[in-house]
């Protein structure tokens, strides 16, 4: 009888283990309503569906290169005429109205999405409206991949270039530094080349600029070579990190694509870390696929949202996978072509929002010290820590990455109500004093809850960046929220 009971509590905990989780994902999935806000007609937004704003007019550019030329003109003038302003906008990723301007004109690039390879040179020509899932098909039939991107590929070529976004791709600078030039038509109509050698103070001005000097069009990117690559995984302590990164991450040539993640539920809370890596290998380069099976990985990362349960089962399911997807051959276009889908929020009552910090090295461990009580006290719900090594930034006149740093990326869940606005704008706050104290920056595509002098002592640029914005823009055409809050 003993061993009859036995037999049957192992099977009841077997159903036990394998029920819980399922029902846990299953719960999340019938939460959703599934329901998308449309926007009022007259009205524009951005992914954080917090700037709902009223506009003059939405423009959708065209794909030829003549036709878009003519257009712009004529914007150009219909705006001065009207004493009206431009924002620029692409996949709408910033989230602090980045890409809206109150009443203004905005542009949809979107469908300024030509591409064109040089295979003797290895250079990229492409529209600024395109995708860098657009960019990664098309390459994969050449054998190449992008040099460097976000670790999402459902943004715009030209959005990420006026954030200056920054990528997973081994110890290597922003997008900026992959950017050999690209053309600019400015607020006279006029357009130019800008490059590392002509001009060089636009060239920098709009890496990382938002936008605000002129509207970008062609683009130049460097190329490389599409890799076999073998995924390996550390788990370790944070406070090994460091260490652990130089040894086999740095140290190691072969090396193409890492990121690290902190663990944020609340037993172990940031207490361990994944180091997470790609191998170049010598093997068949699997074949780009067009379509991914993501709903089970988003619902077990929605799954985590408001649930401590949510958070370990997570962390427990991606550590397990990692154990069975070790040394596993993937293409290097095939990692980067991760659509923001993975993680897609779909209960309209709350939005997601990024934040991000860059600290240098030496204060690593510091930082990680000081967010966690920030972090653990906050009435803001944190769904992710991932952590990427970003090194100097030489290109960009308002560059956050002024000396090798690691990039720690926030995500957090906020419920769309006044209070939890209070509480983000508090966090915010507490966290960029966290990361000026430890001689780091944040990150300027996201939510304006920073006050100018704290904007002027992470950014010492900013100063001479917004009187150049006069000079080439006297009449601030160009505009934006995000303009007008840190002017």
């Amino acid at each position: 009888m003993k061993k009859k009971h036995l037999w049957i509590i192992g099977i009841l905990t077997i159903i036990a283990f394998i029920s819980i989780p399922t029902l846990h994902i299953l719960k999340t999935k019938w939460k959703e309503k599934g329901i998308d806000i449309e926007i009022p007609k007259g009205y524009t937004n951005d992914a954080s569906k917090l700037n709902l704003t009223k506009i003059d007019t939405a423009i959708e550019v065209p794909n030829n290169k003549i036709e878009i030329e003519i257009q712009l003109r004529n914007v150009l003038k219909y705006a001065k005429e009207n004493n009206l302003k431009i924002s620029i906008a692409g996949a709408k990723h910033s989230m602090g109205g980045h890409t809206i301007y109150p009443h203004g004109i905005v542009l949809n690039m979107l469908p300024y999405n030509q591409m064109k390879l040089d295979t003797i040179n290895n250079i990229l020509t492409i529209g600024s409206g395109a995708l860098w899932e657009d960019a990664l098909k098309y390459l994969d039939k050449y054998g190449k991949s992008i040099a460097v991107m976000q670790a999402f590929s459902s943004f715009s070529i030209g959005g990420s270039i006026s954030v200056n976004g920054h990528g997973w791709q081994k110890d290597l600078p922003p997008i900026s530094s992959s950017v050999i030039s690209f053309t600019l038509m400015k607020e006279n109509g006029e357009i130019i080349n800008c490059s590392r050698r002509e001009n060089q103070e636009l060239f920098k001005l709009v890496l990382g600029g938002y936008g605000l000097f002129g509207v970008v069009l062609d683009i130049k990117l460097k190329v490389v070579e599409n890799e076999a690559l073998q995924f390996k995984y550390i788990r370790l302590s944070p406070v090994n990190y460091i260490s652990y990164y130089k040894k086999y991450i740095s140290e190691n040539p072969n090396v193409n694509l890492v990121f690290g993640r902190l663990r944020i539920s609340n037993k172990y809370f940031l207490e361990e870390a994944t180091l997470n890596f790609f191998e170049k290998v010598d093997a068949t380069i699997p074949t780009l696929q067009n379509e991914k099976s993501t709903e089970a990985q988003r619902l077990v990362f929605r799954g985590s949202v408001n649930s401590e349960y949510g958070k370990r089962l997570r962390w427990d399911l991606e550590t397990g996978m990692n154990k069975v997807s070790k040394n596993e051959i993937y293409s290097r276009n095939e990692l980067l072509n991760d659509h923001v889908s993975l993680i897609e929020n779909k209960d309209t009552s709350s939005t997601d929002l990024l934040q991000e910090y860059f600290i240098p090295e030496r204060n690593f461990n510091q930082f990680i010290s000081d967010m966690k009580p920030i972090l653990k006290n906050s009435k803001i719900d944190l769904l992710n820590i991932t952590i990427r090594g970003v090194h100097q930034d030489n290109d960009s006149h308002l560059n956050y990455a002024r000396e090798n740093v690691f990039g720690f990326v926030l995500l957090f869940n906020q419920k769309k109500t006044d209070k939890q606005e209070t509480e983000m704008k508090k966090l915010t706050n507490q966290l960029v004093d966290v990361a000026l104290k430890n001689e780091g920056t944040f990150y300027l595509p996201y939510r304006l809850h920073i006050e100018k002098d704290k904007m002027r002592k992470s950014y010492p640029n900013a100063e001479s960046f917004f009187q150049l914005k006069l000079k080439y823009d006297p009449t601030e055409l160009f505009n934006n929220k995000f303009y007008e809050h840190y002017k």
